[in-house]
């Protein structure tokens, strides 16, 4: 089952990457604003409670759908090129076991990431 759930994140990953495509129509920017959802990181400076709040709001599927939505309401790219690339960053990292994060960056929704420490 945890196969089909990362290969079902990665076919829609390439579906909202698809979709990202034809808002933007140039892959060089497509490529630099796919990792924008991952500055949501900025927040762990501070510490793992903002860290983890901020983290999420870059990566949250809802979020994305929200944008995606308030895009096919209004016609304005600008909703759809935030929501797609929230969507299609945020199930590529579900596709890699990164989920939404607990209490610290490697404690996740998907379970625990990294290298056990001893």
């Amino acid at each position: 089952m945890k196969n089909i759930l990362k290969l079902e994140n990665l076919l829609l990953s390439f579906l909202f990457l698809y979709m990202l495509n034809q808002l933007l129509d140039n892959t060089l920017i497509l490529a630099l604003l796919f990792f924008t959802p991952d500055l949501g990181m900025i927040g762990y400076l501070a510490n793992n409670k903002i860290g983890s709040y901020t983290y999420n709001l870059t990566h949250h599927l809802g979020i994305g759908a929200i944008f995606a939505l308030l895009y096919l309401e209004t016609d304005e790219k600008l909703f759809g090129i935030v929501g797609f690339i929230i969507l299609a960053h945020s199930t590529f990292d579900r596709f890699l076991g990164y989920g939404l994060k607990k209490d610290t960056f490697q404690n996740t929704h998907l379970g625990r990431i990294g290298r056990k420490v001893s």
